[in-house]
């Protein structure tokens, strides 16, 4: 069994596109996607409108949940478009998504935490960017979840780890923005540090992990962040062209 891991699109529909092609070459049982489809300054109606015709099990991001408000005007500037983009049967889907999926074969899946969708399982915040969290604080944050393998996203940072009781967390990192700031307190930046759409392949049988791949796909990320532009966020152009952050 081979099950595609992918998340964080974000509503760059190029990159998902790119994603799409790659796994028609690919030999995969099924697909799930951690979340965060839509929000941001690029195609949110559009994406959405795929997304919801694929029919991909599907975890609730962050965003997603925001998104399905009816108060733009508390959003952010990435919500806030993607909310006046997007048709509202669109935003009540992102609203009814689950915040976690169990999805048998030992496999259970968040976007961010258990119980805690804006708060990140693999990484902490130290300074202003996001490094590895030590083994035992990941376990002490999957208190209560016994599965043998974890999915988790939200960082856009592509990651793995085998905790000392031998499960395995995996984040296949960010389909559509390689690098983000965060203003909340701590304020801090997340940087892949390349343009590349990425996703994983988790490989299983009988319950046993066979094989990961962590995925990093060239797409036509230049049209991507021409639309960032033309939509007054030169910052999310500079971190799709770069997948860092502009300094400043």
């Amino acid at each position: 069994m081979r099950l595609a891991v992918l998340a964080d699109i974000h509503g760059n529909l190029p990159a998902l596109e790119a994603v799409l092609d790659d796994l028609a070459r690919r030999q995969v049982n099924g697909i799930v996607n951690l979340g965060d489809c839509a929000s941001g300054p690029l195609w949110p109606r559009e994406t959405l409108a795929g997304l919801i015709a694929l029919r991909w099990p599907t975890v609730r991001g962050n965003h997603d949940r925001i998104l399905g408000r009816d108060r733009p005007e508390t959003m952010g500037a990435s919500d806030r478009f993607a909310f006046e983009e997007t048709e509202s049967q669109q935003r009540t889907w992102l609203a009814l998504l689950p915040p976690a999926l169990d999805l048998g074969n030992g496999i259970v899946a968040f976007h961010g935490r258990p119980g805690d969708d804006e708060a990140y399982l693999l990484e902490d915040i130290a300074g202003d960017g996001l490094v590895p969290a030590h083994p035992e604080t990941v376990a002490s944050r999957l208190a209560g979840v016994d599965a043998p393998v974890i999915l988790t996203a939200h960082s856009h940072l592509p990651s793995m780890l085998t905790l000392p009781d031998g499960r395995l967390v995996l984040n296949p990192g960010s389909v559509g923005l390689p690098a983000y700031d965060d203003p909340e307190e701590p304020a801090h930046v997340s940087e892949s540090g390349s343009p590349h759409a990425r996703y994983a392949i988790l490989g299983f049988s009988g319950g046993v992990v066979t094989g990961v791949d962590q995925i990093a796909l060239a797409y036509d990320h230049e049209a991507a962040a021409r639309r960032a532009t033309s939509n007054g966020r030169r910052e999310w152009a500079y971190a799709l062209r770069t997948g860092r952050m502009p300094d400043g």
